[in-house]
């Protein structure tokens, strides 16, 4: 227990660290003693501070936010499904969230019936709503269908079918619209400003504080649904909770960042394994601390230091999260 929480505390010192570090990479070299100034709060050039305060910080706020919302959404999809490969992207939800922003990015029609709302506003919505569908979809499944494997392969198909829907609207789109949309695609952490931001933050922080009072009820619901039955628990209204969290959690990274994969399926195993406990009381600020720290890894490496390019981040986070997935199937065959 006591090494738990010791644990715990390395971790929060190695989250401040890549923070410093997210902050100090990046195209343009800052001097070390400037950077160091400006966290004492001493006058810095102007342009090292511009770069720090209206670039630098935003896309490491927006990193913390990816990394904590994919994590703990995806803790709680493998732990409703108890399956370990369920979380966002798998089930389909990251696409339902794509196809949302994809009818926005390539059809007018959502600024027709949404007038005089902010362009962030109107992003979030839209994948909020095609999040929610996938969801909804996922849930008339599972009170039908009991066995968890075949839920997964269904929101598996649901995510295919979303897709070749975005692809048919990629195929009608024009070349600007269709330009933007795959750029989108590729998923960034620069990008969001600090308007998006203060839609972003706020959206996280409410999937987030649905999914900590529901800790108890996935701590049932690891147990088994016969056992979640007897000791007096509403599914239905435990999985619209958990679905309503999960949808605001990836469609709201969706919207602004673009489809991240890996990241909801690897982190709650990684947390799992370096906690070693199964308590969501504190499982669910583990993964977020992790699927943080993984986020800014990505982002640094991401950044090419010495290099002026910057890789997407999507393709990072695949070839980080493609390894453990391979490792946890193969686990779970032995």
């Amino acid at each position: 227990m006591q090494n738990k929480y010791i644990l715990l505390i390395i971790s929060i010192i190695a989250l401040i660290f890549f923070i410093a570090a997210d902050i100090y990479i990046g195209s343009v070299s800052i001097p070390f003693k400037e950077f160091i100034n400006y966290i004492l709060g001493n006058e810095i050039k102007t342009e090292y501070k511009t770069i720090i305060t209206e670039f630098r910080i935003p896309k490491t706020i927006t990193a913390i936010l990816v990394g904590v919302a994919l994590s703990v959404s995806g803790l709680q999809m493998q732990t409703i499904f108890r399956n370990p490969l369920a979380g966002p992207y798998v089930l389909g939800i990251s696409s339902g969230a794509s196809l949302g922003v994809a009818i926005l990015l390539l059809s007018p029609v959502p600024l027709m019936f949404l007038p005089g709302i902010g362009m962030s506003w109107i992003t979030s919505i839209s994948a909020w709503f095609g999040a929610g569908l996938v969801l909804i979809l996922i849930f008339i499944v599972s009170i039908r269908v009991k066995d968890v494997m075949t839920i997964l392969i269904i929101g598996v198909l649901f995510g295919s079918a979303v897709s070749a829907f975005v692809s048919i609207l990629q195929y009608f789109g024009e070349q600007a619209q269709l330009k933007t949309f795959i750029i989108w695609t590729m998923g960034s952490l620069s990008g969001v400003t600090n308007e998006q931001l203060i839609v972003l933050f706020p959206s996280i922080v409410v999937g987030l504080l649905i999914s900590f009072f529901s800790f108890r009820t996935l701590n049932v619901l690891l147990l088994g649904e016969d056992y979640a039955k007897s000791s007096g628990l509403n599914l239905t209204t435990a999985r619209i909770l958990i679905f309503i969290s999960t949808g605001v959690l990836a469609g709201s990274v969706t919207a602004f960042c673009g489809p991240i994969g890996f990241i909801g399926i690897i982190v709650p195993h990684i947390a799992r394994m370096l906690f070693k406990t199964a308590d969501h009381k504190f499982l669910i600020p583990a993964s977020a601390i992790v699927g943080a720290i993984i986020i800014l890894m990505s982002d640094i490496i991401s950044l090419l230091p010495g290099f002026s390019g910057t890789l997407p981040i999507n393709s990072v986070t695949a070839i980080l999260g493609i390894p453990i997935v391979i490792f946890i199937i193969i686990k779970n065959r032995m």
